[in-house]
């Protein structure tokens, strides 16, 4: 084991784009497992739009990063010592472990993995708590019934990915809403999506009343902002806007923007709800278990987009997310 823990601390609360300053390099002393605990070392590292909104000292889900703190962070780690009963060297088990190299954990709130059945990587992502989100926000808030008109925007995301993916295998039409014509492809071409609109390139009001055309179902978002609104415009009777995430808003300097057209919601007799993945945590074994059969069908591909690196390339990899540059889910493999 290395004689030093390399570790991403949080030095000063971001205004607007996240930047490198913001940011605290600091090298740690390696820790031992004392009774009931186990040591081990990371090899997978999470990054999630949901980073940024823990930055802030604003009341949310969760506790902000604390100045001064590791920064929070799923991860995937291979146990190397143990002196707890469950955990054994070897074992890889998932966690919210935070950016460093190595840990030591009393065991709670950590699931071992089978890495037979899947690649580690796959537990921060399909599933994982952006495979679990797609699932719930979908079928339970979005109530979501066989043969419906279902958009996501973000659809080349970790979530949207997933979100879109599923709807396919419920039997819906999918319009994922997406930024440049290779993920537009993606969407439609190996993902199965019925149509994509490149928001970048595209009017997304006049494509959603091209692609559908008898309004919108079940509105999943995951950006926010103006493409919000232009989904609130096309919104079926009964229609439900699910609130996963608002990409488009996080990095704002100023008040986030709030929807204009929200009396769609009251002409179309239609709800909007936002949800928080974790109020679902003890039904996540169903979910794990039906999004494993899709995959193994073929029915739901798994899209990841793994940068391999060091602790140390954290804050740059972060920026892929609000840069657009990640295809699925963005994860951190470190060397």
């Amino acid at each position: 084991m290395s004689a030093t823990n390399r570790q991403i601390r949080l030095a000063a609360r971001p205004t607007g784009d996240v930047k490198a300053e913001d940011w605290e390099h600091r090298s740690a002393p390696v820790e031992e497992p004392g009774p009931g605990r186990f040591a081990g070392r990371t090899r997978f590292i999470s990054l999630d739009p949901a980073m940024r909104g823990w930055l802030d000292d604003r009341p949310s889900y969760l506790p902000p990063v604390g100045i001064g703190e590791v920064m929070r962070a799923g991860s995937v780690i291979e146990v190397t010592a143990s002196n707890h009963p469950d955990f054994q060297p070897g074992d890889h088990v998932v966690g919210t472990f935070g950016v460093q190299e190595y840990v030591v954990s009393d065991g709670k709130g950590v699931l071992r993995i089978d890495t037979s059945l899947a690649p580690p990587s796959t537990y921060l992502g399909a599933l994982g708590m952006p495979g679990m989100t797609a699932y719930f926000g979908l079928l339970d808030v979005g109530a979501l019934k066989d043969g419906e008109t279902v958009v996501v925007s973000g659809a080349a995301g970790a979530v949207g990915t997933m979100a879109g993916q599923i709807a396919k295998a419920k039997g819906c039409r999918v319009i994922g809403i997406a930024g440049g014509p290779q993920k537009c492809a993606l969407l439609v071409d190996e993902l199965g999506f019925d149509a994509a609109i490149d928001y970048r390139a595209e009017d997304v009001r006049k494509a959603l009343r091209q692609h559908a055309p008898d309004g919108i179902d079940v509105y999943f978002d995951n950006v926010g902002g103006g493409i919000l609104d232009a989904a609130l415009a096309r919104l079926a009777m009964h229609g439900r806007v699910v609130i996963c995430g608002a990409i488009s808003q996080y990095n704002n300097s100023t008040p986030v923007e709030g929807p204009s057209n929200y009396l769609s919601l009251l002409v179309r007799r239609a709800r909007m709800e936002g949800f928080v993945v974790f109020d679902y945590a003890k039904r996540f074994p169903q979910a794990a278990q039906d999004i494993s059969a899709w995959i193994g069908t073929g029915r739901v591909k798994v899209k990841e987009h793994v940068v391999k690196g060091t602790v140390d390339d954290f804050p740059e990899v972060l920026q892929m997310l609000f840069r657009g540059e990640n295809v699925g889910k963005l994860v951190l493999e470190l060397a």
